[in-house]
């Protein structure tokens, strides 16, 4: 027997991966955006990274 995905727009949505989607989108527009390279401070802000880095 085979089985086939039912049809008629029943989509199952991972809210973790379209958020890992947005951020990315962010980083590519941030990073044609810039004249340079972004600085991982300029990463960190496009992803809203609340932690400090080691500066070690």
């Amino acid at each position: 027997m085979r089985r086939v995905a039912p049809g008629g727009g029943t989509a199952v949505q991972d809210h973790v991966a379209l958020a890992e989607i947005e951020l990315c989108g962010e980083l590519i527009i941030a990073a044609s955006a810039a004249e340079d390279r972004l600085s991982l401070e300029s990463i960190d802000e496009v992803l809203r990274v609340a932690e400090e880095r080691d500066p070690a």
